[in-house]
């Protein structure tokens, strides 16, 4: 068995995207090609200087002209490529290549240096680093196992836990911080592994069963991602899209965003239990019943809930609350710092054991992918590439009705793997929204705005797309050596096919089903033409 894994991994080694000089030499030149020797097109100085982005940069002197402007802005297309390569490859840790997100922002001077630290340091950071060590502590007190015995315990065989899961996860994603659940479920999906491969080792040895631990880690990550779509309590983004809408006086209920979007949840789950089920078909451990018989099993042993855990769950349960109604006030980072607070006060983790355990590495890539993030909205660069897409659709006649849907979400889908979900709806709600309301399709703007909202919860594709993806990264550990289960470059390979399908299912359920059954309010395309046009006047 030694010599057979020792094959295995010389036959990983010597793969393609293993060899990381190669992959360093490539994003660097990426970078250079863009940043420095293609010439600065005409439309970026034009568009600079139309929609107000040089001025702002001069004014921040950050550039000295429109012409500079338009090359920062240049430069920050560049560091795309270079990330997306960086990230994927891993041909430098993921940690240090989010560190050089702000490093390049400070040496090419795209940002004024207070904008750029507060990219590392704002609210979304310190939620991140609460969840991270809410993982840890709950690991440590043993309380993943009891969540894992509430949620699957009933559960048996293969596909059924596989099943519930994914279908459970949406739902429960459409109402409840995905984020928390990822940091609540990861833990458990390692308890269900380790349980699992436990049961089917012989001779005292753990047999490692690698496909299955990426199986049950991404069909809880990839779940609790398509479940934004359900509801507005799903996420900012899709709060920011009903604000455009009131904006253009014609405003969209609670229930109304259900209508569309709740009936899509549960069968974009159930496409990750299949589509899951499907690529990892060659798991080795085709029955997770002993491993949660298992967890049960040490769950009774552990006895009635100790001290610690009921500390970690009320951490956990206080947390929640304060996210669910603790208001702009408070944001997600306040509550979720607690996470480091309460453990060490109330004497259930020590202070040194939650930092050791946090992933910095994930953390680190989040606050980079941050700063790009913000990078590509203040220079004006994500609006510069929407400018292309649409015009784009525009040159193969879709631009209203089916084909503007489809369009608009395909791009809203490709930039929210860059770009925060809440940063990409915010960026394409005021150029979609008017798009969709000229076209005169009825049931504009309500459905290009849905359209290009939906999409954002498809963050599948790279590990940067999300805090779902970072979470489940960070906390998705071999229980018993402490490795990632999951690499960067996993996301790429199981993710993009997803999102593909993810969007496929919204586009023939969602647009061609859904919004001629539920239907849209007579008259929101011409209350909405009327505010656009009295605006523009």
């Amino acid at each position: 068995m030694e010599h057979r894994k020792s094959e295995t991994d010389k036959t990983k080694k010597g793969g393609l995207l293993s060899n990381k000089m190669l992959w360093l030499i490539v994003g660097a030149a990426c970078f250079i090609i863009i940043g420095f020797i293609i010439p600065t097109p005409q439309s970026m100085i034009e568009m600079v200087k139309e929609h107000g982005f040089g001025k702002r940069l001069i004014e921040w002197n950050v550039a000295g002209d429109m012409a500079e402007a338009a090359w920062k802005l240049k430069l920050v297309l560049g560091m795309i490529p270079m990330a997306v390569i960086y990230f994927a490859t891993e041909a430098l840790p993921i940690g240090l290549v989010g560190i050089l997100m702000p490093v390049f922002a400070y040496f090419f001077h795209l940002l004024p240096k207070k904008m750029i630290g507060k990219t590392f340091a704002g609210d979304a950071p310190l939620f991140l680093l609460g969840v991270l060590a809410m993982g840890v502590t709950v690991i440590d007190v043993g309380l993943h196992k009891r969540l894992a015995t509430w949620i699957l315990g009933w559960t048996k065989g293969f596909v059924v836990p596989i099943l519930v899961l994914c279908i459970s996860m949406s739902v429960l994603g459409s109402f409840i911080s995905a984020h928390a659940m990822a940091a609540f479920m990861a833990p458990v999906m390692a308890a269900v592994y380790m349980g699992a491969v436990s049961a089917n080792s012989k001779g005292g040895t753990i047999e490692h069963d690698p496909e299955l631990a990426k199986l049950l880690l991404f069909s809880l990550c990839f779940a609790l991602n398509v479940g934004g779509v359900g509801s507005p309590a799903a996420g900012g983004r899709n709060v920011i899209m009903m604000g455009f809408w009131s904006d253009y006086n014609i405003p969209m209920s609670f229930g109304k965003w259900m209508m569309y979007g709740l009936p899509l949840t549960p069968v974009l789950g159930l496409a990750v239990a299949f589509y899951m089920l499907f690529i990892f078909r060659k798991v080795k451990t085709r029955d997770l019943t002993p491993g949660l018989v298992a967890i049960k099993e040490e769950t009774k042993k552990m006895g009635k809930m100790n001290y610690a855990e009921k500390v970690a769950l009320g951490m956990m349960v206080l947390i929640l609350v304060l996210w669910i109604f603790g208001g702009h006030g408070l944001g997600l980072g306040g509550p979720a710092l607690l996470a480091l607070v309460i453990p060490v006060i109330f004497g259930v983790s020590d202070w040194k054991k939650i930092l050791g355990g946090i992933s910095w590495d994930a953390w680190f890539m989040y606050c980079g992918a941050l700063t790009l993030g913000a990078l590509l909205k203040e220079s004006g660069a994500a609006l510069w590439l929407a400018q292309i897409f649409l015009h784009g659709l525009e040159k193969i006649h879709c631009a209203k009705g089916l084909g503007l849907w489809i369009g608009m979400s395909s791009f809203s889908g490709l930039m929210t793997n860059f770009m925060s979900d809440a940063g990409t709806t915010a960026l394409l709600g005021p150029i979609a929204i008017p798009m969709g309301i000229m076209s005169g399709v009825p049931g504009e703007p309500w459905a290009i705005g849905l359209a290009t909202a939906f999409a954002t919860s498809f963050a599948h594709f790279l590990i940067v797309g999300t805090p779902n993806n970072a979470i489940v990264y960070g906390l998705g550990v071999y229980p018993d050596t402490g490795k990632s289960m999951i690499s960067p470059i996993d996301f790429v390979k199981y993710g993009f096919a997803l999102f593909i399908i993810s969007l496929a299912i919204t586009w023939v359920l969602g647009f061609m089903i859904l919004y001629n059954v539920v239907g849209f309010p007579e008259g929101i395309t011409e209350t909405a033409k009327a505010v656009l046009l009295s605006n523009a006047h």
